[in-house]
């Protein structure tokens, strides 16, 4: 027995239903944290600790002070490959340094953001003066990243140091 033919509008609702399908995918694909800009919601199979709010010790100030006064949060997400990201987030809610360590280095595109290009060009840099492979070390105006590892076990950091809280250094970013 013949199936029965389609007529063209039943082709052409099923190309935009497909069509639909694969837009709503993509509109409910994760959002990375983009540095200098918002924290990232959890992309699928990943899970997220619950944020620690922090205080920043500037030199000279009261454990007591400081105490009663956080100044950034660190949120903290597993992704699927086993990957942790920590995010360091102002008071206001805006990302100045992202943390990594796992099996796998994140998707630096996704978090660098508008960064990303500035840090593509501080790597080729690097390379040309270097050459090959090892641990990234960019830093540039407005951006620092450092990166390594091996197979199965990689770690970095990437931050704004003008977007430091006061109190905040480089090794609180890890």
């Amino acid at each position: 027995m013949k199936a029965p033919k389609q007529s063209r509008h039943g082709h052409l609702a099923s190309a935009l239903a497909i069509v639909a399908g694969a837009l709503s995918v993509c509109a409910a694909a994760p959002a990375y944290a983009v540095l200098g800009g918002e924290p990232m919601s959890a992309p699928q199979g990943a899970t997220s600790a619950k944020a620690v709010a922090r205080a920043a010790v500037a030199s000279g100030a009261s454990n007591a002070s400081a105490a009663s006064a956080s100044n950034y949060t660190v949120r903290s997400t597993t992704l699927a490959s086993g990957t942790v990201v920590n995010e360091y987030l102002s008071a206001e809610g805006t990302v100045f340094g992202i943390a990594w360590h796992g099996p796998r280095v994140p998707d630096l595109a996704g978090l660098l953001g508008s960064y990303f290009p500035q840090y593509q060009q501080g790597l080729k840099a690097q390379r040309t003066a270097r050459g090959g492979r090892g641990p990234v070390s960019v830093q540039d105006s407005g951006l620092v990243v450092d990166s390594g590892g091996h197979m199965g076990a990689f770690a970095g950091h990437a931050y704004l140091p003008q977007s430091l809280p006061a109190g905040v250094s480089a090794s609180d970013i890890q």
